[in-house]
């Protein structure tokens, strides 16, 4: 990672109290969280079904930190504007889903919306070669998608290829990692070029009391 970067710590509120979220997102963001991770699941390209663009929208006024919002939906391009107009920060899409990845990365920053890419595990880095201009962030699945509290796969020779390719594009890319991240493998996704940790059970255990120190395990 870049000496210029800071780490990010944003806590994906997949994990949290669905009950409680308009608290829980208080308490994180109380607690040091840099981004509110918000994962979109549409039951279709994942395996599971989370929540939309009205949640989102109800859930802004809790927060003025960055909401990092990942779609992990088919054809992201057709519900894009809901996404915009809920209030999100970041939307980072799977080239993995849409036909015109480069249309849609245009769309999103025509939009005043940070533009990101997440990969799947079995998705090369060098598939990003022809877009690294629009991006705005490169978002590592280090899960296969779709399902909270996952195992972590090691793939931090992937993450610096990517970094390789940000340093390379000279630009402020945010390489950010998701998937059973941990106070155990934080450091060497650190080490290998992430700025931005995304973690959900590993902030989340322990219940609010706890979040401050669990974010703070995270950066080292």
């Amino acid at each position: 990672m870049s000496p210029s970067k800071t780490v990010k710590i944003a806590p994906s509120i997949l994990s949290a109290n669905f009950a409680e979220l308009g608290t829980e997102i208080r308490a994180i963001d109380a607690a040091g969280a840099d981004y509110i991770h918000i994962d979109v699941m549409d039951g279709q390209f994942v395996p599971n079904l989370t929540f939309g663009a009205p949640v989102i929208k109800d859930l802004r006024r809790y927060t003025d930190k960055v909401f990092d919002v990942h779609l992990m939906i088919n054809t992201p391009e057709k519900l894009l504007h809901n996404f915009v107009d809920a209030g999100s920060d970041i939307i980072t899409v799977h080239g993995e889903a849409t036909a015109h990845l480069h249309r849609l990365l245009q769309s999103i920053r025509a939009a005043g919306k940070k533009a990101g890419v997440a990969l799947n595990p079995a998705t090369p880095a060098e598939s990003l070669a022809h877009v690294m201009p629009l991006l705005d962030m490169i978002l590592v699945m280090t899960v296969n998608p779709g399902f909270g509290g996952q195992s972590h796969i090691p793939l931090n020779d992937k993450i610096s290829t990517l970094a390789a390719m940000i340093k390379d594009e000279g630009r402020d890319i945010d390489l950010s990692v998701d998937g059973g991240v941990n106070a155990d493998n934080a450091q060497g996704l650190i080490t290998a070029g992430t700025n931005v940790l995304v973690a959900g059970s590993s902030v989340f255990k322990d219940g609010a009391e706890k979040y401050q120190e669990n974010i703070e395990k995270l950066r080292g």
